[in-house]
Formats: C-alpha cells, structure tokens, sequence
C-alpha cells in the first residue's frame, strides 16, 4: 500500500484522506454495534437512534433538520434522485460534473452557457426559462475550475419566474437543485440562504469515507424512488442503512464546518505561493514568423523571436475555491507533465478523476473556450488537509523544474526532428506536443531539471529563441 507521506497530494478535489477521529467514530458500528438499524429488539434501537442523530447532526451543517435528508451511496446516486424532480425540461450549467450532464441527457435538457472564467452566463439562463422548464441544476462549486458560482442571484431570478407563472396562471412548478460536493470544507452553507430545494452532499470529498452522500430535500418536492425494496430513507432509496459511514459523514462534516474559515485561510497561503511559482514560469516560444529580421540587440540578421509563453489560470480567482488551481500550460502534454510529476513524488490530475480515468476531453474546460491544445496542456492542483506550506514550496520548485523541462524537450524535438526553415510547413503546438511523447520517455524520478536557456546555447545556430 502506498504510504501519503512519500508523496504531496494535490488532488484533494479528487479525493480527501479520512481521518483518525472519523475512523474512531465509525469502528464500533463494524463491530460490536453492527446491528440492523430496522430490527426490532434494543440493540438495533440504539444503532437506529445513532444514525438517526448522525443525520440530524450532518443536517445542521447545512442549516436542515435530519428529516430533510435522503442518504444515498453518493454523490452520483444523489443526483440522480434529485432528478426525479424533472417532469418536463431541464437547464444545466454546460460545465457541470458528468452525473448532472448525464441525469440531465436522459430527458428533455438545454445546457445554459458560462463565461471564460466559469461563472454562468444569467441573462442565457433568463432566456432559456421557458414555461417548459421545471428543473435547474447549478452546481455551488465547479469540479475543475472550483468557480463559485451566484446561487442566491439564480434562487431571486427563479422566484420572479414563479411569480410571474402564477401571475398568468401557468402551473408548471420550477425546482432548483445544486451540487454542492466540492464546497463543504470551504463555504458556510446555507439551503435557505442559498435558496435552493434540492441539495448534493458528497462525503468523500470533505474528509467522510466514499461511498456515502446525501440529497437535502425541501418539504414541498415530489420525488420518485430509483432504489426499490423495504422502503427505507422515506421510501425514496431503499436498503440497510450504511451506519458506520453515516457516522463517518457527519463526523467529517461538522470538523469541516468548524475548521472552515482555517482551511480557507491556510488554502489561500499555499495557493498563493504555487501560483506565484507558476506564474513566474516565462518560456521563449518558438518563432512563428518565417522571415528573418534585425534584431537591433543582436545587430545581425537572424531570426529572433520575443514572444513568450506563461502560464494561464483559469477560472476568476475572486469567484473561485481557495484550494483550486487549475491551470494551462500551453502546448505542454499534461497528461505526460502528471506522470513525470508522480514520479517526484507529486500527484496533481488534469482534472475530473473520472473523466481523466476515460482519456476524455474536458468539457469544461471546452465551455470556456480554450482550444484542443490548450485542454490537452491543463491541470488541476487542489489543497487540502495533507499539505503544509514545506510541501507547498518544494512542489512548487519541483513543477516549475518539470514544466522547464517539458518546453525544453519540446523545443529540442522540433531541432532534431522537425527544422524549422523559410520553406518548411510548421507543426501546431499540439502537433510538435503529440510527436515529442511518441519520441521520448519520462525521465527517471529527479532528473529532468534541464532549462530551456541550456537547449538553446547548445543549439544556438539552429535553434529559434
């Protein structure tokens, strides 16, 4: 088994490690209190009594009572309960995680656009508000980009669209729904605040054990069960209730609730010092001009080229999860940069865990706009509890190494492989990418600290800088 402390974690948004204070407080019902919840005799009381209060107790950090919640195996199995809602149309943010997109797909849907920095366009949502739609999935904070997105504005529009349906006698109920995993550790949530009706929690994701989340379910929706059998949950999700990770959950929940504003704070230092790292990364590009001009430093009349690459973030930092950093490094192999990194000892993903585990494309990042090769150039870094602002700064020097040396590998191809003259065609950035990692394996861990200004002199008469 892999040990945690060979290795700095960042992929929080991934998974999150549980703790020793969790796990103490779900031993007992391994063992000696494993009695089924809905059994009649006192033993079997006394477990229903503890998760019945472990509900309530993961209900108040949300600002609900036990009763309004339904506990499924997840956040995906919450999702999909939620969407029982759905009678007629949905509106989806276009860069919302895969089980909404998926839920959302197997009925009528529009997908509702979003900025460049992933906050959802409100004057799309407005127009897509038809008298046919009467479900609305938003997401409180994105998976990939962590961009928080306007909640309470979308609750006060989707209130003047009931007012005004009941003003002309149009009867079509509108329910909103978010997807709240990713925010628990970091937000103070509220459901009345908010506004919302329904309410995704994830446990895996807050510190809880996997396998376990819960849907928060406003008094007036009407949902319909998609697990049948002993009626439990209300008749909604059918099943012996997972007790010891229902402990778990609430465990974790009320540590993060109130070590919130902490792990905010503790976040927002680490992240500022990655980011200022990456951000100091500067790369001369290559020269895209195939005419030669004076360089009045150079005082000759080979080409020389001035542009540089740096480092994109994505996503607007003041919308954004403190323990996010998602970012593009242009014309970069990501997913090769992820395992060169893993073999220093650094785990970082090129984003959604299940998405990257397909090779697909990101969809979010392509509902933002950026091209092929830029998603093909991206990551996501996400803080969390492991980290320390020690690790911090050693993975930053350690990423900015691998992304030296990954532009300098890609600059070194095309000198070897693919030259560069006046009549020769020019392979795109994501072109001279792919050709590099077909012609080159990752380095051994700790090897790969050559700098582009070390290619360049000893290519200098060759070589475009």
């Amino acid at each position: 088994m892999p040990e945690l402390s060979k290795y700095i974690y960042l992929d929080h948004a991934a998974a999150t490690p549980v703790s020793d204070a969790v796990v103490r407080a779900m031993l007992p019902y391994f063992t000696q209190d494993f009695f089924n919840p809905s059994a009649p005799y006192r033993p079997a009381r006394q477990v229903r009594a503890a998760y019945e209060a472990a509900k309530d107790r993961l209900a108040h950090t949300i600002g609900a009572k036990g009763v309004d919640l339904i506990m499924t195996a997840g956040a995906t199995e919450s999702i999909n309960l939620a969407f029982t809602a759905r009678r007629s149309r949905a509106l989806v943010s276009s860069i919302e995680h895969a089980a909404v997109l998926s839920a959302a797909s197997a009925g009528d849907h529009l997908l509702v656009k979003v900025k460049p920095s992933g906050v959802i366009c409100l004057d799309d949502l407005r127009n897509k508000l038809s008298d046919e739609v009467d479900f609305v999935s938003i997401s409180l904070a994105n998976n990939e980009l962590g961009t928080i997105q306007p909640l309470a504005e979308i609750s006060r529009i989707l209130r003047e669209v009931r007012q005004d349906r009941l003003a002309r006698g149009v009867t079509t109920p509108l329910t909103f729904h978010t997807d709240a995993s990713q925010a628990l550790s970091l937000i103070d949530i509220n459901v009345a605040r908010l506004g919302v009706d329904l309410l995704t929690l994830n446990a895996a994701k807050c510190g809880g054990p996997k396998g376990i989340g819960a849907l928060y379910v406003s008094h007036h929706v009407q949902l319909q069960p998609i697990t049948l059998g002993g009626g439990q949950e209300r008749g909604l999700r059918s099943g012996t209730e997972n007790v010891p990770a229902a402990i778990g959950f609430a465990a974790a929940a009320e540590h993060a609730k109130s070590h919130s504003a902490s792990h905010r704070k503790h976040c927002q230092t680490m992240s500022q010092i990655l980011r200022q790292a990456i951000g100091g990364i500067k790369i001369p590009a290559p020269n895209r001009n195939p005419e030669p001009y004076t360089s009045i430093i150079a005082h000759n009349t080979e080409k020389v080229n001035t542009e540089i690459i740096s480092p994109r973030f994505l996503g607007d930092l003041k919308h954004q999860l403190s323990s996010f950093i998602p970012v593009c490094f242009p014309g970069i192999d990501a997913e090769r940069l992820v395992y060169r990194l893993a073999n220093r000892g650094i785990l970082v993903s090129t984003g959604a865990a299940c998405a990257a585990n397909k090779g697909s494309k990101s969809h979010v990042l392509a509902a933002i706009g950026l091209s092929d090769s830029e998603i093909a150039g991206s990551l996501r870094l996400s803080l969390g509890s492991t980290n320390t602002v020690e690790q911090i700064h050693q993975a930053a020097q350690i990423l900015r190494e691998e992304v030296e040396h990954e532009y300098a590998r890609i600059r070194g191809a095309q000198h070897q492989k693919l030259p560069l003259s006046r009549n020769s065609s020019r392979p795109t950035g994501s072109e001279r990418s792919d050709q590099a990692a077909c012609n080159d394996r990752p380095a051994r861990a700790g090897s790969g600290k050559t700098a582009v200004s070390d290619v360049a002199s000893s290519n200098s008469g060759n070589i475009y800088v």
